[in-house]
C-alpha cells in the first residue's frame, strides 16, 4: 500500500495534480449553478417588468 501513495517517487506530482483537478470539477459545478440562479432571476426580472 506505501507503494501505491508513493507512486515510485512522483507522488507530489500526481497527488497534486488530482487535487488541482478535483478542485476545478467543483468549482466548474459551482460556477454553473450560480449563473444558472442568475439567469433565472434575470428571467423573473424582465417577466415581472412586461
Amino acid at each position: 500500500m506505501k507503494e501505491f501513495f508513493a507512486m515510485g517517487g512522483y507522488a507530489f506530482f500526481v497527488w497534486t495534480s488530482y487535487a488541482i483537478v478535483a478542485f476545478l470539477m467543483i468549482a466548474n459545478v459551482v460556477a454553473a449553478r450560480m449563473k444558472r440562479k442568475r439567469i433565472f432571476r434575470e428571467m423573473q426580472e424582465l417577466a415581472e417588468e412586461s
